[in-house]
């Protein structure tokens, strides 16, 4: 094995194992703190949904990428094949559409109490169930293509002509304009929920920054009471979700950058190198946003640090605030 194949076995097992361990940790953090409380709160609801689909996408996707570098290309039939592309498709929509859910809600989390956003904000924790259903149909759906296109690596001369390389599998298509509308829906599908993510968080961006120049004029007028002022649970709400936005359109824009020029272009020697990108990127942000969630929200640090029963009822109550969903 040479040092390439070593380097490129290295990088996606960290992956592979930093992503499993992060959303793992998430995911036990919520269920504990559900099962504690009884309930969970909207945003951690989405969130925990978000980590599960991250789960998926590393668990199926990188650990396939793995074996792939020792060579282990035939593990799937065809039957086998369809299964894991569509559960790696359909996760990974999910977990780009749930980034959203969570921004539109942080959105109206910060609307003014009263106003109509702010009963949208009531509406969408009241519907949030069905919410996520309909996640799950509308990307299920548009995650067909491999049950009905997925091919194992076998005789992979028939099928590279309108297909299309993904290590252990093939996606044969039966002509180029099939290949080629089936990656545009793709394209589409996630840039439609990174164009409405990005416009959620200007707005929070320009509430929060309208906000801090009122406290600031505030503060301003007469002296600071109360003690020590340190960020609010506005501030960190907005940052958590500003952060995962940009690292959602950094590493899907790569991603979708290089899977536009692999249907622009004919088949060559770099082709494989351009979908170990592609797939790099795409599972680098499951593997990276629990890092974001962990030591952003209080609560998944609260269940995490193993505090004991009387240390935790010890502590004084947090003030109830309007964004306070995604960081306690």
């Amino acid at each position: 094995m040479n040092s390439d194949a070593v380097t490129r076995g290295m990088l996606f097992l960290s992956l592979t194992t930093m992503g499993i361990l992060g959303n793992g940790a998430v995911i036990c953090a919520f269920l504990s703190a559900m099962y504690r409380e009884g309930r969970l709160l909207p945003a951690d609801a989405i969130v925990l949904h978000l980590a599960s689909a991250n789960l998926m996408v590393v668990g199926v996707r990188c650990l396939l990428e793995v074996l792939a570098t020792f060579d282990i290309y035939n593990a799937f039939d065809d039957v086998g094949c369809k299964a894991v592309i569509f559960i790696y498709r359909t996760s990974r929509s999910l977990s780009i559409w749930l980034t959203f859910v969570l921004s539109a809600y942080q959105c109206l989390s910060v609307a003014p109490p009263g106003s109509r956003w702010a009963d949208a904000r009531l509406l969408v924790a009241q519907y949030l169930g069905f919410i996520f259903l309909a996640l799950w149909v509308i990307n299920t759906s548009m995650s067909v293509a491999p049950l009905l296109f997925a091919a194992g690596a076998k005789n992979d001369s028939k099928l590279i002509q309108n297909g299309i390389n993904v290590e252990f599998c093939f996606l044969s298509f039966p002509s180029r304009i099939s290949r080629d509308a089936n990656g545009g829906a793709q394209v589409g599908r996630d840039v439609v929920p990174m164009v409405l993510m990005a416009a959620a968080s200007l707005i929070i961006l320009a509430f929060l920054y309208r906000h801090s120049r009122q406290v600031k004029g505030l503060r301003s007028g007469g002296p600071i009471t109360g003690g020590r002022q340190g960020p609010s649970a506005e501030c960190r709400a907005a940052v958590t979700v500003v952060t995962l936005v940009t690292l959602y359109v950094l590493f899907y824009g790569v991603d979708n950058g290089l899977w536009v020029y692999t249907l622009t272009v004919q088949q060559t020697l770099s082709s494989s190198l351009i979908s170990d990108l592609r797939i790099f990127f795409s599972s680098l942000y499951a593997a990276v946003s629990p890092i974001i969630i962990i030591t952003s929200n209080k609560k998944v640090n609260k269940q995490l640090m193993c505090r004991n029963g009387p240390k935790v009822f010890s502590e004084p109550p947090q003030p109830d605030t309007k964004t306070r969903d995604i960081t306690d």
